[in-house]
């Protein structure tokens, strides 16, 4: 199986910014403990703070992996073009945050994504990509 988790904007700074609500591990230590609790997995890994950047990896995975984790991020709210994208793709997607974004800012409440997802996951913390991982086996 061949997965690809794919973070957004600010998710490099996950370990340093807002550790209440991100906790306190950087996504390079969260995704080696996923690759070593699902080893048999091909498990990759791609974040940007550009938009299109996502899109574009949207569109060279979306056609050949088994399924991709996305937590666009703030652009969850924001990009109807990674919307867009992820309703062309055909490879399924989970959509996840680690925080409950229904109990933050208003405008965290709409995804542009949420529709086109296979499923979504929100306010588990980084356990939201194992979970996401285990909703593909």
């Amino acid at each position: 199986m061949k997965l690809i988790i794919i973070n957004g904007p600010n998710l490099n700074l996950l370990g340093k910014r807002e550790p209440e609500i991100y906790g306190s591990e950087t996504f390079k230590d969260i995704f080696k403990n996923l690759q070593n609790k699902f080893s048999t997995i091909e498990l990759s890994y791609f974040q940007s703070n550009i938009e299109g950047e996502i899109i574009d990896t949207l569109h060279e995975v979306g056609f050949e992996y088994d399924g991709i984790i996305l937590n666009a991020a703030a652009y969850t709210h924001t990009s109807v073009g990674i919307g867009d994208a992820v309703k062309g793709i055909e490879t399924p997607v989970v959509e996840v945050h680690i925080s409950n974004v229904h109990a933050r800012e208003e405008f965290r409440h709409k995804s542009y994504i949420s529709a086109n997802a296979k499923g979504v996951i929100f306010g588990f913390g980084i356990k939201g990509y194992e979970l996401a991982i285990q909703s593909f086996l």
